[in-house]
């Protein structure tokens, strides 16, 4: 520090500025500098006035003052000119301004990360429902909690579950199978995706004596390799085969259902919401299809995040809605080993 004399003969106490440090002489910057010089130094680079840097941080105009003096003897150079209408950084300041601003973004950064924790799922979906009951469940999240943000990974079982296993996703939404081998993995099973015949309103199928399945035109689903073999042993105990189109677009098999008279045999959750708004119809199979319960895999070594939870309700609440219209039965209280611990293939 160093004493000055004013004109009017008055006296005031200035720090003195530090010499250049000699090359290589190592300051410890990252054990010494405190996130608040970093701060001070941002605002008068900004502001270029002790002053105002002052007021907007809320300090006296002597604590600045301190605190950039603390600085320089640190760095040991002067980061900061004085000149009559201000403050000006000199070429150590700028690198120090450089990098205050840097890790000042950064905490902006994490700090806002920090806020969207809880905001956001990654969901596991398979083939069947990611174009059956997920848009459903999607909307109604979407309407609940607009500021969730949701990330859908489709996939196989397999591959989903180990993303599940490395935290990568929240849950797995789909079709539940008994494993091959036990797995520490918790399933819930929350509705039944029965095999079911799919017609356009109006087709002749859908009335009482009208043609059999056999005289109809099949448009079938190859989204995976099971719901595929699902679908032959089906037709086999239908005593049916033959030629039948067949494709793995949702939007093809779509299609021709609405602008023909052709007819799926396919997971009838598949087109959950066509039925829903009535665009599509389900027929009645002439026996009894075999149970396909579906519902949630959830890992075992953590909870849910909020979001996650929170898709969790709007799921529930989609699969309620589809019960209610009969497009989706939900499963009975006391579901078998299989529904509430079983996954393992690709629908």
């Amino acid at each position: 520090m160093r004493r000055v004399r004013r004109a009017d003969g008055s006296a005031r106490t200035e720090a003195r500025a530090p010499r250049c440090p000699q090359l290589g002489k190592n300051r410890f910057l990252d054990q010494r500098l405190k996130l608040g010089l970093l701060r001070v130094i941002d605002a008068l680079e900004a502001h270029r006035s002790l002053l105002r840097a002052a007021t907007v941080l809320g300090l006296g105009q002597p604590a600045l003052s301190r605190s950039l003096a603390q600085a320089e003897a640190m760095i040991g150079a002067r980061l900061f000119e004085r000149h009559p209408r201000g403050v000006r950084p000199t070429e150590a300041g700028l690198v120090l301004v450089r990098l205050a601003r840097r890790v000042l973004a950064e905490i902006r950064r994490a700090d806002e990360a920090l806020d969207r924790i809880g905001q956001s799922a990654a969901i596991g979906a398979l083939p069947v429902a990611a174009v059956g009951v997920l848009p459903g469940a999607l909307i109604r999240l979407k309407a609940n909690h607009p500021d969730i943000q949701v990330r859908v990974e489709q996939g196989r079982m397999e591959e989903l579950l180990a993303l599940l296993a490395a935290g990568e996703i929240d849950l797995v939404v789909g079709r539940l199978y008994t494993p091959a081998t036990p797995d520490a993995f918790g399933r819930e099973a929350l509705w039944q995706e029965p095999l079911s015949i799919i017609a356009r309103p109006g087709h002749p199928i859908l009335s009482p004596g009208g043609p059999a399945l056999a005289a109809c035109e099949l448009v079938l689903p190859t989204v995976s390799q099971r719901v595929g073999q699902e679908i032959e042993q089906l037709l086999g105990r239908l005593g049916l085969g033959g030629a039948a189109m067949r494709s793995s677009s949702h939007g093809f098999i779509r299609e021709m259902l609405l602008a023909t008279d052709m007819v799926s045999i396919m997971p009838r959750s598949m087109m959950a919401g066509d039925l829903l708004r009535g665009a599509l119809r389900v027929a009645a199979l002439p026996l009894e299809a075999p149970p396909r319960p579906a519902g949630i895999v959830l890992p075992a070594d953590r909870p849910l995040p909020p979001a996650a939870q929170a898709f969790c309700a709007a799921l529930r609440g989609h699969v309620a809605e589809l019960a209610a219209e009969g497009i989706a039965d939900m499963p009975a209280a006391d579901s078998s080993p299989e529904t509430r611990h079983a996954t393992g293939g690709a629908t």
